[in-house]
């Protein structure tokens, strides 16, 4: 009996201290962003390289900043869609300077800047209306006397961005600029054109956005890089050290990869550099993941099934 219980215990321990081992570390990481689309490319390159390449992939919510942060330490293997001119000054400091990131040869063509529904776009058309207090009070939903808009996520590097567009232009002084996650805010534009009610906000394409209502953007003035000065987003005080009092200039996003990761797998950064998404295909994610409520791991999965002989082109040596 007592031998009977000196293996039993023997046993559990081995179980318990089996049920406690480590997990194995995946074969790379991919930074996923917080923004449907990006969530959508990071499962869809997870799943793709596993399928063609035989790794196992992390997919971990992560900035792009801490992405290329990540690039340089080690931590980071890959982010899905990285937005310029967003991100100049850190694609400056970690692509051009450093050398710890490289971007794909294929870029997204993309646009950003103010829209109205069509109940605000009646009364304010221009980015000089949104300095009218006599216009913008049509903004206002709390009954304080002062319009609200909605410039981006609290993460987002854009949303700092708005926020100097609106010092520099001036109308950030008659206006509450709030800050919400993306779902958050795009349920507030549903609400806003269910109920005929107007409403400003921060925008960008490719979006699902305007798959799903008709919707205006603001007019600006063209791009003018002498009105365009934004200091880099490593200074606590950028934001007020900035200026923009012009609109943005013309964007585009692409994936990154560090350096040091394409080097040890030159078969994977080839296949990086032949992704070449469609802004309707993005449009598309971004549909599936906000709108349909599409897991992006399920949404991944079928997409790379659906499209296996396209990944099979972007895996050619």
């Amino acid at each position: 009996m007592k031998r009977r219980r000196e293996f039993c215990m023997s046993a559990c321990l081995g179980l318990l201290l089996g049920s406690a081992a480590p997990v194995a570390a995946a074969d790379l990481v991919i930074a996923m962003p917080n923004w449907p689309s990006g969530q959508a490319t990071a499962n869809i390159l997870k799943v793709s390289i596993a399928k063609k390449f035989g790794l196992d992939a992390e997919v971990k919510e992560l900035g792009t900043l801490n992405a290329f942060v990540g690039f340089e330490t080690g931590d980071v293997d890959i982010q899905p869609e990285v937005w310029q001119p967003n991100f100049g000054d850190i694609v400056k400091k970690y692509v051009t300077d450093k050398g710890v990131a490289t971007l794909s040869a294929r870029s997204v063509p993309a646009w950003q800047g103010l829209c109205a529904t069509p109940e605000a776009g009646a009364t304010i058309k221009t980015i000089a209306d949104l300095s009218d207090p006599e216009k913008t009070k049509i903004l206002d939903t709390d009954g304080d006397g002062k319009g609200e808009l909605w410039i981006g996520a609290p993460t987002w590097l854009s949303t700092g961005i708005e926020r100097t567009r609106a010092n520099s232009y001036g109308y950030g002084a008659n206006l509450t600029l709030y800050e919400a996650e993306e779902e958050v805010a795009m349920a507030g534009v549903d609400a806003a054109i269910a109920t005929a009610r107007p409403m400003v906000f921060y925008c960008y394409a490719p979006h699902h956005v305007f798959e799903l209502h008709k919707i205006a953007r603001i007019e600006e003035p063209p791009h003018d890089p002498a009105k365009w000065k934004i200091v880099g987003a490593d200074d606590p005080l950028w934001i007020s050290k900035s200026t923009a009092a012009t609109s943005w200039d013309a964007a585009h996003f692409q994936i990154a990869y560090a350096t040091g990761f394409g080097k040890k797998h030159p078969e994977i950064a080839k296949f990086l550099d032949q992704v070449d998404f469609s802004p309707e295909e993005v449009t598309k994610m971004s549909y599936a993941l906000e709108v349909e409520r599409q897991a992006p791991a399920d949404y991944a999965k079928k997409w790379v099934d659906d499209n296996a002989a396209r990944i099979d082109g972007w895996a050619k040596p």
